[in-house]
């Protein structure tokens, strides 16, 4: 058996079970540590991005929609999937912002990079800080985005409602956090444009 941390995970097969418009599912066999193999679910996905959109006043905008998956209405930030072939992932947080908060940024750097739930799924979202906002038209897309609630909640109350349960989406809880750790610690935020290592492929590919 190879040393702790150095065993390369070798694909020895892959079957595709289901095939969607947002992710696909495949089970892929593993070549393990110990010289056996072993099947891995894997759920592909488009990847995402998420915006902490932070006003002049230190307020984040907030939407609350319903998600079906959980049956509840999950406060959360401006986000969207990255659908769009060949588009930048920070033209795809502009025009999210935009079409869900109707806001548009002249600053914006990257704050984190989410692995959604890697023991199952590639899903990978990058939240970037958007500042020195304006208010724009909307650009509304389908019944779901029409049925959004849009607020602006004071950040560090944003990071309290993180702490207490009441915001549980896994993007917005961490750019929530990550943008109190810019803004009132002083930690440095990254390039808009900054390398991103884990963006999902996989299934964007297979759409082409």
């Amino acid at each position: 058996m190879s040393e702790p941390g150095t065993h390369e995970f070798t694909v020895v097969s892959s079957r595709d079970i289901h095939i969607g418009r947002v992710v696909g599912l495949r089970i892929d066999e593993l070549v393990m540590p110990g010289g056996g193999t072993a099947r891995r679910e894997v759920v592909e996905h488009l990847g995402a991005v998420a915006v902490c959109a932070v006003d002049d006043d230190g307020a984040v905008t907030l939407i609350h929609q319903y998600r079906h998956p959980v049956r509840d209405r999950l406060w959360e930030l401006p986000a969207g999937l990255l659908d769009k072939d060949g588009e930048d992932p920070l033209d795809t947080a502009a025009r999210e912002l935009v079409e869900e908060a109707g806001l548009a940024a002249r600053r914006w750097d990257t704050l984190v990079d989410v692995a959604a739930s890697p023991g199952f799924t590639d899903e990978v979202v990058r939240v970037y800080l958007a500042r020195e906002l304006t208010e724009v038209d909307r650009d509304v897309h389908g019944e779901e985005e029409a049925d959004l609630v849009i607020t602006k909640v004071p950040l560090a109350e944003a990071v309290g409602m993180a702490l207490s349960g009441e915001i549980v989406n896994g993007a917005t809880v961490s750019g929530i956090l990550a943008a109190h750790a810019v803004l009132a610690d002083g930690l440095a935020a990254r390039d808009p444009h900054a390398p991103w290592r884990h963006r999902p492929t996989t299934f964007a590919a297979r759409l082409r």
